[in-house]
């Protein structure tokens, strides 16, 4: 089978061209191709050097008319955490603003669906569309973007599909650093809050946690492991739970800041005092981290400025699209950080910390 070329007919370079000559991405180029700020200066002038030893010229027509067009980016949602879905709209919000482009925001209602919502979506006439989760991992709304031929970002999945762009943090890598963390404050019996099984970064969250026990010689006591939902009331069950365990934990890691603040609020309705009593940590680092009392240990997802990237590639993708461009699915990994607030530390005095080992013992 002989392999496409990658010229236009008539001979003329693409990007695509430019992208290998200049060791760069096709994003890359697009957005130098389109002055857009976020690109180092040392790379700029590779591009712009790539493109004049090649010759390149954009295809112009496609390109006027693309300007001469508003970009309109769909945002579909369906987060039970309005304090996440707040720090994704703020950072949307910011970058379609400086990039002129306009976005239309889609509520996809339980007692609706996903298709309805999807196809409401698409009868606006958006040129994109981007997915924070749980929509990030619905086959169905991935599936049907893929047959209307329309680019999306899939924001904060744990295993993104391969059909959409992509970017996220390591969730694994987070969950481990947090209970590595509490670890090494002395804690054992550390218990966990799961985050909804409709999304994948939750199963990477707990596979995290379990592997940093597993580190150190503990084993997972089901006991100590929740399910939760994301949202605040299931946080409020799940600390239920765990603190009228005969052996209760000192230290309760919940999977987003919805269910840890939950956590606290159970925690002080008992009588207990977070951290000398309970030490409690969140994952997001959203706003409701750093509002209640005490402020929350976190992850740090940088959800605003995933939400900022996730428009500049959704609208990288939509410009390729025009300049009549094949279509290419990237994926980006950011940085995640743990921010220590004042709700961890030490267990309790006189609390043995014991714990089932790797051994049994």
């Amino acid at each position: 089978m002989k392999p496409r070329s990658t010229r236009r007919k008539g001979g003329g370079h693409t990007i695509d061209d430019v992208a290998r000559h200049a060791g760069v991405s096709p994003m890359t180029v697009s957005r130098v191709i389109n002055d857009e700020r976020n690109v180092r200066d040392t790379t700029r002038k590779r591009v712009t050097d790539a493109i004049r030893e090649l010759g390149y010229a954009p295809n112009q027509a496609a390109r006027s008319l693309a300007s001469a067009q508003t970009l309109k980016i769909g945002l579909l949602y369906s987060n039970p955490s309005a304090a996440y879905l707040s720090e994704f709209l703020l950072g949307g919000l910011d970058q379609c603003s400086r990039s002129g482009i306009q976005l239309i925001v889609e509520k996809c209602e339980p007692e609706v669906g996903e298709i309805v919502a999807i196809e409401r979506l698409l009868a606006s006439g958006v040129d994109g569309v981007l997915l924070p989760p749980p929509l990030c991992d619905s086959s169905i709304v991935i599936e049907r973007l893929k047959t209307a031929g329309l680019p999306a970002v899939a924001v904060a999945s744990g295993d993104p599909l391969p059909s959409v762009s992509a970017i996220r943090i390591d969730d694994q890598a987070a969950a481990e650093a947090m209970t590595r963390h509490l670890i090494g404050l002395g804690h054992r019996r550390i218990a966990f809050v799961r985050g909804h099984p409709n999304q994948t970064a939750s199963r990477l969250r707990y596979e995290g946690y379990a592997k940093a026990l597993g580190e150190h010689g503990l084993t997972v006591d089901d006991r100590l492991v929740v399910q939760g939902y994301f949202t605040y009331h299931s946080g409020l069950d799940a600390a239920d739970k765990l603190l009228n365990l005969r052996h209760r934990p000192t230290a309760i890691f919940a999977s987003n800041d919805d269910m840890a603040a939950a956590a606290i609020a159970v925690a002080h309705r008992q009588g207990l005092d977070v951290p000398r009593d309970l030490t409690i940590v969140g994952y997001d680092d959203t706003a409701l981290a750093s509002s209640v009392w005490p402020p929350l240990t976190t992850i740090r997802q940088p959800v605003a400025e995933m939400s900022r990237e996730a428009v500049t590639i959704l609208a990288d993708a939509i410009r390729r699209k025009i300049d009549g461009q094949p279509p290419t699915a990237t994926s980006e990994l950011m940085d995640f950080a743990l921010i220590r607030r004042q709700s961890d530390g030490h267990p309790p005095a006189g609390d043995d910390g014991d714990a089932p080992t790797a051994s049994g013992a």
